[in-house]
């Protein structure tokens, strides 16, 4: 498609008015447009929120004709973010842009435009909604394909001059769209809750109240609402293996656009309007995002004497005594019970100066294998154990009836989360997951194998083992806001197989940067049950972790979150990478959550560390204020669910830190033997074991 080069700006406007003129209301089913007050009264009866859904809103030749026209002309990308994964074309309010050679291919799309922003359905619109008047200069429309996998999680649509959002269905009229293939538009209900201010704050429940599946020639539509009209798409769900059906006919295609308030010249049109509701969703916005309403809530310990710890090193710096005081060293007491739980490898001198020499350069690394044999299997085995039990589907069940509670609000993260004893929520029944919380990562001796993994003193702790369910759950990219950096640690144990990166838990150290460059896939097709792109044809599951450059404040939105979403590069379908090749912040341009934009520099993807989901492996990274950081959507389509116990420590923040110095030959000569001791033992188990199988 060619756009004009130098069009004429009295011409197009005339076209555009003349069409809108003798096309507007032809092109609705008969008697919709006086059918306002009827459509009204349902709308404002409507829960969670007003909203409204109208059957066979269009002549359905008129779509059918639209259908063919894209599927023949349009090309599509695919996109995707930590909000979101789709097909996406490009901006049909701008069609009198384009070339006369080009029009001509798309008159029925022209058509269907023009008709939605008439005067005659804007008004009946702002009826059924009582939003108010609506704008016919903004127009703001886009075609969306989702095809199996792709989804958009929860969000209010709240940006800018936004009056009223719409979605009207473009799927196959002559193979109905069944509610099983997901891609619902569901909406979520929301409650009031109190600040720690005493502001009044609605915040949307983790569980959605109402589904609207797709149909041909449906319109759902609601007035936006800052705190209020949050919904999200549902996944497209892929067929299952022996059902007479394929993905080819589970392709979501819908127009979904915005209408605005009416601009400058327009009846209607009030000034300063857009500036005061910019105003009022950014308040919702910085109330909505308080941390204080987030759950799970900071659950931070200081380690015992830290505080006189740390006097008593800056007493010894600033007097000029020694500092090989300030180092840890691990006694045969912390030996012996490291041993219990991490593999002997990571206990030895030499693997430790490795890596924390790899620490220092890197301020990330992986650690694959990372717990011992003996703990690591009866882990594996509690973990299958919990997945073979079928939870329940719904928060108050989930609470209620297991140990695990449920993160949220949705439009920041959703998943199930346990904290250790002693926090304000539920305890963790006995098992590995609780020895693992309680006794190991609260551990003075573990306290000490970080800091000489690390070179970092630590001062402070907060955990929490995490379930991340196939087809719900998430963490979109939020910044962090410390002063200070902080050291974060993942132990991914995630049993299942097949995630697309976990048998290689490890980055491959050979492939460099640009080889690891993402490029933008675009596919044109005769046929919407083809849309897909190369690089999307292997399944990919989600559910890795991913570390981003965080943006400029200009493009920043109150609570932390990216405005326009993080993009996520075409190569990075598992994450089973792990990089830190640039700290250069991303650009400033303020885009819309549900509009995708390519990478300005395909050199620098922003991606500073990522880590599949995978089995026993630990991850370290120092994170520093601003750094984005989120859990992509775990698809339905997952092997299994994403398990994980994080942390995040402390560290202190003096003007001079010494290195940890290496221990004496003795120290550890002696490290050594214990270990080797304990290698020896484990061999004799396994063999052990193996004589008791035979």
């Amino acid at each position: 498609m060619k756009r004009r080069a130098s069009a004429d700006p009295q011409e197009n406007p005339i076209k555009k008015k003349v069409a809108v003129e003798a096309n507007g209301s032809t092109q609705f089913r008969d008697h919709l447009l006086q059918q306002a007050d009827e459509h009204h009264q349902q709308y404002v009866t409507s829960e969670p929120y007003k909203h409204g859904v109208i059957q066979n809103l269009l002549v359905p030749q008129l779509l059918r004709t639209v259908r063919t026209e894209i599927q023949a002309n349009l090309s599509f990308t695919p996109k995707e973010t930590d909000i979101y994964k789709i097909h996406q074309s490009g901006d049909l309010a701008n069609l009198d842009g384009l070339d006369d050679s080009s029009l001509k291919l798309l008159p029925s799309l022209l058509t269907l435009r023009d008709a939605l922003y008439s005067p005659a359905f804007r008004a009946f619109l702002s009826t059924v909604t009582g939003a108010g008047p609506l704008s016919g200069k903004k127009t703001d429309m886009a075609i969306n394909v989702y095809t199996p996998g792709c989804h958009l999680l929860c969000h209010d649509d709240v940006i800018g001059s936004r009056r009223v959002s719409y979605i009207l269905y473009l799927t196959d009229p002559d193979r109905p769209w069944r509610p099983e293939w997901g891609g619902a538009l569901r909406l979520y209900p929301t409650q009031y809750s109190k600040t720690d201010d005493g502001d009044e704050v609605k915040v949307p429940s983790p569980d959605f109240s109402v589904s609207i599946p797709p149909a041909f020639n449906q319109l759902s539509f609601f007035a936006v609402q800052p705190g209020e009209s949050f919904h999200d798409v549902e996944e497209v769900h892929a067929h299952e293996p022996g059902s007479k059906d394929d993905d080819d006919s589970r392709v979501r295609m819908a127009i979904s656009g915005w209408y605005h308030i009416p601009q400058e010249g327009e009846d209607g049109y009030v000034k300063g309007l857009e500036e005061s509701l910019a105003e009022r969703s950014s308040l919702q916005q910085l109330q909505s995002s308080a941390d204080q309403l987030d759950q799970p809530t900071s659950s931070k310990r200081l380690y015992k004497d830290s505080s006189i710890e740390r006097a008593e090193a800056a007493a010894r710096r600033a007097s000029g005594l020694d500092h090989a005081k300030d180092e840890p060293t691990l006694t045969e007491t912390d030996l012996d019970f490291l041993l219990k739980y991490i593999a002997p490898t990571y206990l030895t001198p030499d693997t430790l100066d490795s890596v924390s020499d790899t620490f220092s350069d890197d301020c990330s690394i992986w650690l694959g294998t990372f717990l011992s044999k003996k703990f690591s299997s009866s882990l594996r085995d509690f973990v299958l154990e919990e997945e073979s039990h079928e939870l329940p589907t719904e928060v108050e069940g989930i609470e209620s009836k297991t140990t695990w509670r449920v993160a949220r609000p949705p439009h920041k993260q959703r998943f199930l989360y346990q904290q250790a004893p002693g926090a304000t929520t539920q305890h963790i029944r006995d098992s590995p997951i609780r020895d693992i919380m309680q006794n190991l990562l609260p551990s003075e001796a573990f306290r000490k194998w970080l800091q000489l993994a690390t070179g970092l003193p630590l001062s402070s702790y907060d955990l929490c083992a995490r379930r991340f369910r196939r087809g719900k759950d998430y963490t979109l990219a939020t910044g962090y806001g410390g002063e200070d950096s902080q050291l974060e640690i993942i132990l991914a144990i995630t049993p299942s197989h097949g995630w697309g990166g976990d048998e290689d838990a490890a980055p491959d150290e050979n492939t460099s940067n640009n080889e690891q460059a993402s490029g933008t896939t675009e596919t044109r097709t005769d046929d919407a049950s083809a849309i897909t792109s190369k690089k999307s044809e292997e399944p990919t599951f989600g559910g890795y972790v991913a570390y981003m450059a965080g943006e400029d404040a200009e493009n920043e939105s109150h609570d932390g979150h990216s405005s326009d979403g993080v993009e996520v590069p075409q190569d990075f379908s598992t994450g089973a990478r792990a990089s830190r090749p640039s700290t250069k912040p991303r650009g400033p341009e303020k885009a819309d959550p549900a509009v995708y934009k390519a990478s300005a520099d395909e050199e620098d993807d922003g991606v500073l560390f990522s880590m599949p989901a995978c089995w026993n492996t630990l991850g370290l990274v120092l994170r520093d204020q601003g750094v984005m950081r989120f859990v992509k959507y775990v698809s339905q389509q997952a092997p299994g669910d994403r398990w994980d116990i994080v942390g995040e420590f402390g560290v202190f923040q003096d003007d001079e830190q010494s290195s940890a110095a290496d221990e004496s030959e003795s120290q550890q000569n002696a490290r050594q033997g214990l270990i080797v001791q304990h290698e020896e033992s484990e061999t004799e188990i396994e063999s052990s074991d193996e004589d008791d199988e035979d």
